[in-house]
This record gives structure tokens, sequence and C-alpha cells, in this order.
């Protein structure tokens, strides 16, 4: 990416990629430099055997809000966990989001209150998050990942720097090898198919180690149609793709599932488990819960209401 920037490391940290992907240090390969399963092991410094990360694809669109406060719930019981017996489940929570407006942090109240009563009458919610960034989309035909990990049990400790050099590289990946498209080389956070065409975005929180939020990527046509409503992530010259327009072909969420799961898998180094949901514990009947309320919300608009 050529960006010459300080390593960031901290307990309460978001994380955009263009604030930690460096260039690699003389003799120690950048994982944003690997192109496939040889190499990437080749120049792995992960030396150990640890336990599979357990995977969840919700089965409908999930709001936003109950969402972000699960993972807060999934944080805490993994922090809590960790003290006690270091048995807790490292997840990755793949799903859909219910169309919705992001904003971040550091935006303004006044831009805030405006763009929520105008994002709000096409459709869509609005949220204010915690995380960095600006404005940006959530919705149907785009994939959100949210890995919940723990890096102190790499060894040595996975940091922040490496933990999204993979995960770009997971997205960049899945596109190759899934779909045959290539991906543009950008200055900007995210996943890009030409220099003013962005496909996925990723942002990171990094709290004690552990992290939560993740990536997104658009497979199908619909987000775009809700992303021409706003200038996403601050970026005005640029627009939203999809992997869909991309590659010329039909797709579907649910089909692009397998793949990400098992490229994950191996960019993290990691054996891919479903989420065994029959067991009783605190994480399950969350994530059970929050199922049922999607359930019950029922359906959501397909594309924004000032469509023509």
């Amino acid at each position: 990416m050529g960006l010459h920037l300080p390593v960031i490391e901290s307990t309460n940290s978001w994380f955009p990629v263009q604030e930690l992907i460096a260039p690699a240090k003389p003799g120690r390969p950048n994982s944003a430099a690997i192109t496939g399963r040889d190499n990437f092991f080749q120049t792995s410094q992960y030396q150990m055997r640890l336990p599979p990360i357990a995977y969840h694809v919700f089965r409908r669109p999930l709001p936003y809000q109950p969402t972000w406060n699960l993972q807060e719930k999934i944080h805490q019981i993994q922090l809590q966990q960790r003290r006690e017996s270091s048995n807790h489940k490292d997840l990755l929570l793949l799903l859909e989001h219910r169309p919705v407006y992001t904003s971040g942090r550091r935006q303004t109240e006044p831009y805030i209150k405006d763009e929520r009563e105008r994002l709000t009458q096409i459709g869509a919610d609005f949220v204010t998050a915690t995380r960095g960034g600006q404005l940006t989309y959530h919705g149907p035909g785009q994939i959100v990942g949210y890995p919940l990990l723990d890096l102190s049990r790499y060894s040595p400790v996975m940091g922040a720097r490496d933990y999204v050099c993979r995960m770009e590289r997971l997205l960049q990946i899945h596109l190759k090898e899934a779909h045959a498209v290539d991906h543009c080389p950008s200055e900007h956070t995210g996943v890009f198919l030409d220099p003013r065409t962005k496909v996925a975005s990723i942002g990171v929180q990094v709290r004690h180690r552990l992290t939560s939020h993740g990536f997104a990527i658009n497979v199908t046509q619909e987000p775009c149609r809700w992303f021409d409503r706003i200038v996403a992530c601050g970026l005005d010259d640029v627009r939203a793709g999809s992997i869909e327009g991309a590659s010329g072909k039909a797709l579907t969420v649910e089909g692009e599932m397998p793949g990400l799961i098992e490229r994950f898998g191996r960019l993290y180094e990691r054996d891919m488990v479903t989420l065994d949901l029959t067991e009783d514990s605190p994480i399950n009947r969350a994530i059970l819960v929050l199922e049922e309320e999607a359930s019950a919300m029922g359906s959501w608009n397909r594309a924004p209401l000032d469509s023509h």
C-alpha cells in the first residue's frame, strides 16, 4: 500500500486499513504480498496448532444496533472466560444487515442530524456508531463478516497490522479465485475493482487483543442503489461496485459463503467449524435471540423509496 506509518497497538482502538498496512521490513514478507495458498504458508510466522474458529451464518438480514450489541456481549463473555479458563471460543459471524446507514464518531452532530432525516425517509435505518471513519451503508446483497478472535492465541501474538493485512488479502483472493476478478491497488481503505469503484470495506476494533467489527463486501447489485444516495467513506469520486457487476454473473450471498469461510480459515491458519447452537451457552442463547428478533421484523425495503 506504500504507507510509511508506525505500527499501531492499542487496547481500545478502531483501525481503518490505511492506518495499518505498511511496507514489509527487509527479510520479512508483508502478508499483503501473499498471492495464494502455498506462498501464504511459506511466509507464515505462526508455528502452532490453534483451536478452530466457529462460524455462524445468520438466516435473515439483521438490524444493525442489536447486532452491534451482540458483538459487545460476546466480547465481554470472551474477556471473562479468558481470565477464568482460556477456553473461550473464537467466532466468525457472517450475515447481511437490514438496510442501514452508519456514521462514524468523528462526524459533526449537525451533519448527522441532517443525514439521518434524509436517509430514513428513503427507507433505511440510521445508526451513529462508535467506529472511526465516515458515512457508509450496509444491507441485503452485501456479506458482512464480524470476526471475534483472540489475537493473543497466536505465538507470537498477532498484531493489528497483520490481522488487517490478512483480512484484505482474504477479500482479494476471494475475488480472484472464485470469480477471476482482479483487485486494483489503492491508497484508500478497502478493496477496489478500479481506481473509482470500491467493492469491499474493512474496519476493525481491537480491545484487550480481542477483535470486533470486520469487513463488508458487495455481492449483488442491490447495495449499489443505496450507496448511490451518499458519499461513502468521504470519497467523492468513488462509487460502489459489486462482485456480480464485475464478474457478469448472477450471484447470491448464500453461494459466496462456503468459499469465503474456507479462505478465512486459510488466511488465518485455522480450521473452521460450524457453531453448534444446540449447546446451552450465553453466546448461543444471545445468537438465537437475535435470530428470532430478525425473523419477527418481517420484510425490508429492497430499494430506496425514492427510486424511479
